[in-house]
């Protein structure tokens, strides 16, 4: 363990600084702990799931956007990458279920961000596309599911 205080040994050796601290908590040295550092980072922990889910959800609906707005091109490719992302969502929200009470918040960040990305690989403008997302989570997810194009 190095003798270092636990801010410098944050900023210069984070992995060090984990080991360090795990350390310290599991032998019940919480008094000497950085606890502001391990509270820091258990949040950006939570917020790394959250922005997870945003960016599944983000290319799931872009590829939806893609589907229904360029059905003429649908491709096995479009369709691997809707499924793929169907099953990653599942998984990662099962793994992460306190996920779902923000599950409306992530899909309007997706959404954005989705039409962003549909518009640079379509040249579809982005004002042709619905403003709010045209698809509840349960369709969206759903095996069933493939917007009929335009």
């Amino acid at each position: 363990m190095s003798t270092l205080p636990n801010e410098k040994l944050y900023d210069r050796d984070f992995y060090g600084w984990t080991l360090e601290q795990a350390a310290l908590l599991r032998s019940g040295q919480f008094s000497i702990a950085d606890i502001e550092n391990i509270i820091e980072e258990i949040e950006s922990m939570g917020r790394s799931e959250t922005s997870q889910l945003v960016n599944r959800l983000a290319v799931l609906l872009q590829h939806l956007l893609k589907w229904q707005f360029q059905s003429r091109l649908q491709s096995s490719s479009w369709r691997y990458t809707i499924e793929d992302q169907r099953r990653r969502i599942t998984k990662h929200i099962r793994k992460n279920p306190s996920l779902k009470s923000e599950l409306q918040e992530a899909i309007n960040d997706a959404y954005g961000d989705a039409i962003f990305d549909a518009e640079r690989e379509t040249g579809i403008h982005r004002k042709n596309f619905p403003q709010v997302c045209p698809y509840t989570f349960t369709q969206m997810m759903s095996d069933d599911f493939w917007p009929e194009g335009d």
